[in-house]
């Protein structure tokens, strides 16, 4: 049996929390679960992270982090114009492979709210960082062009919510998507 690196146990517990989180958010999510998952006890974890708010924080940046990761991959080596188009569709891909990530992505905005509402304002820092980091690596791939930035995660939060909500491809809502490939 080969054995994990430190480094490697934190990635899984990581992993599993995205997971854990996803579907309880951080209220329905215990850290019990988190350790199960991974196949840890519970103190080893809290060596691992001071807590459980921590835990969220790493599992929430993971997922901004990552995802941030295949904007830039889906733009490497296009020419500007042909970006935009590359990283909505791995994207989509994204989100249809990997639904767990788009439902902490949900559980991240509803876990910063709820905090800042009990005046909590650091750990929505941390977490705002993270998403700075996405929208200037969204900034930079679309030529440094603030409307198409702003119009490519507008329309990316507008994906996250009918995705979440459950419309199916060809209802109405989604008609907006459609319509630059529609013949003249």
């Amino acid at each position: 049996m080969v054995r994990m690196s430190a480094e490697e146990r934190r990635e899984s517990v990581i992993r599993a929390a995205m997971s854990e989180f996803a579907h309880g958010g951080y209220n329905g999510t215990s850290t019990e679960a988190i350790a199960r998952r991974v196949g840890v006890s519970q103190p080893y974890l809290f060596r691992l992270f001071p807590n459980k708010q921590a835990i969220f924080l790493a599992a929430s940046q993971y997922c901004i982090a990552t995802t941030t990761e295949v904007f830039t991959e889906a733009a490497k080596g296009l020419p500007v114009e042909e970006r935009l188009g590359a990283m909505a569709t791995a994207y989509q891909k994204l989100i249809h492979d990997d639904p767990e990530r788009l439902l902490m992505q949900m559980q991240t905005y509803v876990a910063v709210a709820a905090a800042e509402a009990e005046g909590d304002r650091e750990f929505g820092e941390a977490v705002r960082r993270a998403w700075q980091e996405l929208w200037d690596a969204v900034h930079i791939e679309l030529g440094a062009d603030v409307d198409e930035t702003t119009q490519f995660l507008a329309y990316g939060m507008l994906v996250n919510t009918l995705v979440c909500l459950g419309y199916p491809a060809g209802h109405r809502n989604w008609e907006g998507f459609y319509e630059s490939a529609r013949p003249e």
